[in-house]
């Protein structure tokens, strides 16, 4: 597999992306769901963000990150 490209790499307008949000407001996470370079990303932003910043994430990556969340792995301990 080719290195994972940045959002400027990906080359889109990421304000016309359909952005899917956890909720209402400043600090909620967003994902877009793109392909470019022959392969399937998800770019995750937080909205409100004063810097910008998206990450870059591929799809095996983001499959891999929901089983874990869906099998507690980011649960707190309890204690």
């Amino acid at each position: 597999m080719a290195a994972k490209p940045t959002v400027r790499e990906i080359g889109i307008d990421v304000r016309a992306l359909d952005w899917r949000s956890s909720g209402e407001g400043a600090g909620t996470i967003e994902v877009a769901f793109v392909t470019a370079h022959g392969n399937d990303w998800v770019l995750l932003r937080v909205n409100g963000e004063v810097s910008g910043l998206i990450s870059v994430f591929s799809r095996q990556e983001w499959d891999c990150f929901l089983d874990g969340a869906k099998n507690g792995e980011f649960d707190s301990p309890a204690g």
